[in-house]
């Protein structure tokens, strides 16, 4: 819950940050869209939120593939699009502010907006379990575009999430209802490409852009076949399509159980062909109550119970991702964070990580072969662990944390972004790959540069923290500028580098013959060579079917 303290924090600093002024107004279809002038930065824009893109997903639509929304239902023609809709039902935030009607849209344009802008679509990320579009608030991303000369619109959206939006077992694969927050991310897009026009944007000018879970989705998307025709290009930020394993449904049938059985009046169908039935007659509260009893004290291999699937012929994720990612055809960035295991690393002491592993990346059981080579190819070492170039130290903690924090990098986040960088060059895609490697005061030190703690500098959320920054805010907010100048360089010419906007250097592309990355440091930006944990992460690779990647 500590990543949606901070983005809670974010979204409090942004309205903070509004002054509000006239309306303005879009028509769609019927309709007449009344949004919100806003002034962030010195700079004007509009905002429309909370635009449902699909019919609300509930009673006999529960549990379904989206159902593309046919028309906005309101009194006199008149939808009030100034605030963002509902958050999808999950864990952890304010029972008033969730609902099941929650497939809504967002969009924020410059005041001033020349016809058929570029515009990224951010999905956000949460583990598939919690997150929303209203804790990415783009209006930083937009101020910046308009300063550097080349206005965007920023685009968000919301999707199911948990056991709704990723149904498990053998239910859910017998009648194909898996991977449904995918799918809503899909009409989503097609949302996009049918209305962006109405709003000045150019249908044929999406970059779509995720974090996390949403860089997950973001890659799976990208293994689309006609996603060429929703999308020229993607951002994929700490999450590439296997930084989970992905399995078959029925491997978490235990998950699907625990959630009925957790919904009041729908325990009797657990272990049935028809929980589902039981599902779609319950209450959004008794959902709920679900929802969080199956989330709690989750061990490691249930942190993500609830997530995509390899949904076999005709789905979308037909086999394990590394043997799809050769088929990617759009120009990306991809990157991580200098330590991203940390995040998900327990305390722990060594004699667990082989259970942990194990767990988590099976069934079946990881080979004993595999399991002793890994630990040979990360040891026990606190020099060697994450939060790395910390020497032996280990901050009062076992030194399995380190080790255990390396392993779920390497993994989760690593192995799979080198991977797709390397497919996609090797098929003359182009495509540009970084290495996040400044700290924030904010985290412990046992964190080092933590998953997702590149957000901020995206999102303008620094302020919040500037009085932990002291003497190093100049060099932070210096490199937030850079950072959103690269991204907002690739969402407008597919190219990082048009030299508008802050001085940086040359982002050279990644190719087979010329593996490199950018580095962003705290006070410094340049050109490294991709191949730190060579060894570790080629082996991870090479065994891509033992941890169903």
């Amino acid at each position: 819950m500590r990543r949606l303290e901070q983005l809670s924090a974010f979204a409090l600093q942004f309205l903070s940050s509004f002054q509000v002024h006239s309306a303005p107004e879009v028509q769609l279809s019927v309709s007449t869209l009344i949004g919100k002038e806003i002034r962030f930065d010195g700079t004007r824009q509009e905002f429309f939120g909370g635009i449902p893109y699909a019919e609300p997903p509930v009673g006999p639509l529960r549990l379904k593939a989206p159902v593309a929304k046919s028309g906005i239902e309101v009194e006199n023609g008149v939808f009030d699009a100034g605030e963002y809709g509902y958050s999808c039902i999950q864990p952890g935030i304010a029972e008033h502010t969730v609902s099941e009607d929650c497939l809504t849209v967002n969009v924020l344009r410059p005041a001033a907006l020349p016809e058929n802008a570029s515009l990224p679509v951010m999905t956000y990320g949460g583990g598939f379990s919690t997150g929303t579009s209203s804790f990415y608030n783009g209006s930083a991303i937009v101020a910046r575009s308009i300063a550097r000369g080349t206005p965007i619109i920023y685009v968000s959206f919301n999707y199911r999430l948990g056991p709704l939006g990723f149904p498990q077992g053998s239910e859910a694969a017998s009648r194909r209802y898996l991977n449904l927050g995918i799918k809503d991310q899909m009409m989503a897009l097609e949302w996009v490409n049918k209305n962006i026009a109405l709003f000045g944007g150019g249908s044929e000018r999406v970059t779509i852009f995720g974090e996390s879970a949403g860089g997950v989705m973001t890659t799976v998307l990208l293994l689309q076949p006609h996603i060429s025709n929703l999308a020229v290009g993607a951002i994929i930020q700490s999450g590439a399509a296997a930084a989970l394993p992905f399995f078959a449904p029925e491997r978490n049938e235990k998950a699907w159980n625990t959630f009925v059985s957790s919904v009041p009046g729908c325990s009797s169908w657990v272990g049935t062909s028809f929980s589902m039935n039981c599902l779609r007659k319950a209450n959004t509260s008794a959902i709920l109550e679900g929802f969080r009893e199956v989330y709690k004290n989750r061990q490691a291999r249930e942190e993500f119970w609830f997530s995509p699937n390899v949904d076999g012929e005709g789905g979308l994720v037909p086999d394990l991702p590394s043997r799809l990612s050769t088929d990617i055809q759009l120009p990306f960035i991809a990157g991580t964070n200098l330590d991203e295991g940390g995040y998900y690393a327990t305390l722990t002491m060594n004699k667990r990580i082989r259970d942990i592993v194990d767990k988590t990346y099976g069934p079946p059981t990881i080979p004993s072969a595999v399991m002793d080579d890994l630990m040979v190819l990360y040891p026990d070492d606190p020099f060697l662990g994450s939060p790395y170039g910390t020497g032996k130290e280990t901050f009062g903690l076992s030194s399995g944390y380190k080790r255990m924090a390396a392993i779920n990098g390497d993994l989760m986040f690593d192995s799979q972004r080198r991977m797709i960088m390397q497919h996609a060059a090797n098929s003359s895609v182009k495509t540009f790959g970084y290495l996040f490697s400044c700290s924030l005061p904010i985290f412990p030190p046992q964190a080092g540069v933590p998953h997702a703690s590149e957000l901020p500098f995206i999102f303008g959320g620094l302020g919040i923290w500037e009085d932990h920054m002291n003497e190093a805010s100049a060099a932070h907010w210096t490199l937030s500028e850079r950072m959103l100048d690269y991204w907002i360089s690739f969402a407008t010419s597919l190219d990082p580098n048009d030299g508008l906007g802050h001085g940086r250097p040359i982002w050279p592309q990644y190719t087979p013959t010329s593996e490199v990355l950018l580095q962003f440091k705290c006070d410094n930006t340049t050109v490294v060579a991709d191949d730190y944990r060579w060894e570790q992460i080629r082996y991870i690779n090479s065994n891509a079917d033992v941890f169903h990647h």
